[in-house]
């Protein structure tokens, strides 16, 4: 087991100083970024669990996506340090104890790389370096704060609904226009390659290498389409290769199985904890983007999975109340389950004021009482599941469409947390 070598609040407070004191800072503050293309995992004493022993409390998330970080300043270190503080701040008074910040969303990451640009977030031009690394000073500044920080990655997505605007010369779309297919006006690093799968891993590798990351986390963008036409020359050649090949479908969940097992076997080589967050209905990850979450649960091929459960206790579509929360996490918590395999929640605080239109009580009104995420968190907990997830950061913390209701869910939710916390921990 990794352990953490926690600072006395006055040492962490002043090792923060100095950091903020740096014009440039390299990942870790090591030696920067390896030159290499492909990484090997450094031995590690043993991968972290699922929830680092360390923090007694339920594993308590806060999503931290790119479209927050469209509203943060890079234009210097001490900027980004003054806006992501601000917001860790906040995450540390509600209550939870990990973020998920969002740090390679389109094949660019918000970290000096070997194998990605710089994301076009931290200057609006993709490729250009901002001066600083604002990973290092996130990881810092979430440990100086008692907080844990898990790096989240966007697999395969490199452009979607025309972001970014132009990709850098270093995207892998540019450097390997092999790897590359379309859907849906977006690219998407091709799942069935072996070399694009090599390449996320070693991705993984470089950040476990160069960062103190408490985890890598993966989101529910897998396989963007259906369309047999996404990867019909991939499956053509297969088929022509295989003697007795898979139908489609399976073949497809056996290319997303084969990335789950060497990413998380490459964060493991590091003790550092790999999870994943699919979508909220089983059936529709293993149908539409698949993803054999079922069998990632029951053979522990991730230390985690957090289903985004983005639908409320009363949600019914025509009658069918089988999308509520409750009835979807009963059905992921009757799933079999590997030891040490944690089962997390993702709660939809996006939906706050706004509802998931098709509560039995009338739209929206669930989600207009105030305290709809933390009746939520609650109602999981007794169900048994093990923490919560909260999608995403303004929502909570910048909600200008429902400011009020938000400050409402943000109370409800600090003393849930709290009354949940054990004796000390708060």
């Amino acid at each position: 087991m990794r352990v953490r070598r926690w600072a006395a609040a006055a040492g962490a407070a002043l090792l923060w100083a100095v950091v903020l004191a740096l014009p440039a800072l390299v990942p870790g503050g090591g030696a920067g970024p390896a030159a290499r293309a492909s990484q090997t995992p450094a031995p590690a004493a043993a991968p972290r669990t699922a929830q680092d022993p360390a923090d007694a409390r339920p594993y308590r998330a806060v999503w931290v996506s790119y479209l927050e970080w469209q509203n943060v300043d890079f234009s210097s270190a001490a900027a980004f340090a003054a806006d992501a503080g601000a917001m860790l701040d906040g995450i540390a008074a509600l209550g939870a104890n990990v973020v998920l910040a969002h740090v390679r969303p389109f094949g660019d990451a918000l970290y000096p790389s070997a194998l990605y640009p710089f994301s076009h977030l931290c200057t609006g031009t993709q490729g250009q370096d901002p001066g600083f690394d604002p990973l290092a000073l996130l990881v810092e500044a979430a440990h100086a704060r008692g907080l844990q920080l898990e790096a989240w990655i966007n697999p395969y997505r490199l452009q979607a609904g025309g972001s970014p605007a132009a990709l850098a010369a270093t995207n892998p779309a540019s450097l390997h226009p092999g790897w590359v297919r379309e859907a849906e006006g977006g690219l998407y690093l091709d799942p069935a390659d072996p070399a694009v799968r090599q390449y996320i891993a070693d991705g993984v590798a470089e950040l476990c290498e160069n960062y103190d990351l408490d985890g890598i986390h993966f989101d529910d963008y897998f396989y963007p389409t259906t369309d047999p036409a996404f990867d019909a020359a991939d499956y053509a050649a297969y088929c022509a290769g295989t003697p007795d090949p898979l139908p489609l479908d399976d073949w497809r969940r056996r290319n997303v199985d084969a990335l789950v097992t060497l990413c998380r076997e490459t964060a493991q080589g590091y003790g550092v904890r790999f999870g994943i967050a699919p979508q909220g209905d089983p059936a529709l990850n293993y149908s539409a983007q698949y993803s054999d979450a079922a069998r990632w649960l029951a053979e522990g091929m991730v230390d985690y999975l957090m289903p985004q459960l983005y639908w409320g206790l009363d949600y019914t579509q025509n009658g069918d109340g089988s999308h509520a929360l409750g009835a979807l996490a009963a059905r992921w918590l009757a799933l079999e389950r590997a030891p040490g395999t944690a089962l997390y929640f993702g709660l939809g605080a996006y939906r706050i004021g706004e509802g998931d239109g098709g509560d039995r009580s009338g739209p929206g009104s669930e989600w207009q009482t105030g305290r709809a995420l933390a009746a939520q968190a609650a109602a999981l907990a007794d169900l048994g599941g093990e923490g919560v997830g909260l999608y995403r950061y303004d929502s909570l913390f910048a909600n200008t469409l429902w400011p009020t209701l938000a400050a409402q869910e943000h109370a409800a939710l600090q003393a849930l947390f709290a009354a949940q916390a054990p004796a000390g921990e708060y």
